[in-house]
């Protein structure tokens, strides 16, 4: 029961299963969660990094035990890593009580590009071996990511103004 139970929460819900581009349908499951979050929480960017918080914690503990027991490393079906990213890149991005469907878009396209693409530092800690290796590369892929939205944001504001 507990394997099946991790398996749940390791694979996105399920989500990790799906035939084409795991990484991103884990980073939509994120997304989703996250805009729910926003409409029915008062602080939505501080609930959001404490669940992105759970997600990691959680994450590096059913990685590691699921690779310890013959688990493929950095099993592309094991998506909880993008949505704990993703909810990083989210709830670091600033107000999102504003302009939240931009703001989440910019925040999981800005995700995306640093999770595939795993530049510099990222793509060093992406291959290390273990726990460390599956969920680090994302957790700073996040960071990055919020920083990269946020100045998306920037960009779209002045260019609507």
């Amino acid at each position: 029961m507990k394997k099946k139970i991790n398996w749940f929460f390791l694979t996105g819900f399920y989500s990790g299963l799906l035939p084409k581009a795991p990484g991103t349908w884990g980073s939509i499951v994120g997304a989703v969660i996250a805009y729910f979050i926003i409409m029915f929480f008062p602080n939505p960017n501080q609930t959001i990094l404490l669940l992105a918080s759970l997600f990691f914690v959680m994450g590096y503990k059913m990685v590691d035990e699921y690779e310890q027991n013959g688990g493929i490393h950095d099993d592309k079906r094991i998506v909880i890593d993008e949505i704990a990213g993703v909810l990083i890149s989210i709830g670091l991005i600033g107000d999102l009580k504003v302009d939240t469907l931009i703001k989440l878009f910019f925040a999981f396209i800005a995700f995306r590009i640093f999770d595939i693409w795993k530049p510099s530092i990222i793509g060093r800690i992406d291959k290390k071996a273990g726990a460390f290796g599956v969920m680090g590369d994302d957790a700073l892929a996040g960071i990055f990511a919020s920083i990269m939205a946020g100045i998306f944001y920037i960009g779209y504001l002045k260019l609507i103004s």
